[in-house]
């Protein structure tokens, strides 16, 4: 699933400040998996019996494909868990970003892939990284796509709940600007005023959740926000 952020300028995202054009995080194509050897091919088959061998055989688990993806990365967005799990013991990095700027939490909380989330956690994932070129968290991208036991996996692993990426927004603003106003995204925004986010804080104008979510009209959200 791709993470649907504004690709306009900031100021015209802000200006309209409803969803408009997006830019996807990008998994490899058939055409690059088809293309991969070695650790990149293993994990994106998610087979932990050549990706053990291959590490016995000195195989670096930091390389990377064109993309900047690492054999993590790819297994990933297989959901591979049991890869994933070989590749750390390995030498792999969790927290490596990939050229998009995207970690294995990030990857998986776009995908809503909860069972990835918490294991790239138990595995040293850190769930307040910095990701994405919007500089924003795997509890943003997450909350913005209605990811809602995501979004309580990341706030129960102590994800920063106030965090504003680069476009001004926090998690609880996306959930509102960004969202449908549907059932996730409402349970989304409960999940993050219960656990402490602050309504108070507004967009780059000033223009809080619930003041976006009036200004849609969207009576579940006002509730929840309320």
């Amino acid at each position: 699933m791709s993470y649907q952020v504004a690709s306009l300028m900031a100021g015209l995202v802000l200006a309209v400040a409803v969803p408009v054009a997006a830019i996807a995080q990008t998994p490899p194509s058939p055409a690059q998996v088809a293309a991969y050897e070695g650790l990149h091919k293993a994990s994106a088959q998610g087979n932990v019996a050549e990706i053990r061998a291959l590490l016995a055989g000195g195989a670096d688990p930091k390389q990377r494909d064109k993309a900047g993806r690492s054999p993590l990365h790819v297994a990933a967005f297989g959901s591979h868990y049991d890869a994933v799990r070989t590749l750390v013991a390995g030498g792999g990095d969790i927290n490596a970003l990939e050229s998009d700027r995207y970690d294995v939490i990030t990857i998986a909380a776009v995908k809503d892939d909860v069972r990835m989330v918490k294991l790239a956690i138990e595995l040293g994932g850190n769930p307040g990284a910095i990701t994405s070129r919007y500089d924003g968290t795997a509890l943003i991208a997450a909350a913005h796509l209605g990811h809602e036991t995501v979004v309580k996996a990341l706030i129960e692993a102590g994800a920063p709940l106030d965090h504003v990426n680069n476009l001004g927004w926090t998690a609880l603003i996306e959930a509102v600007i960004l969202g449908d106003g549907g059932e996730r995204h409402v349970a989304t925004a409960r999940a993050l005023v219960v656990a402490g986010a602050k309504k108070s804080i507004g967009d780059r104008n000033g223009v809080t959740p619930l003041q976006h979510a009036q200004n849609r009209n969207l009576q579940a959200m006002i509730s929840a926000l309320r």
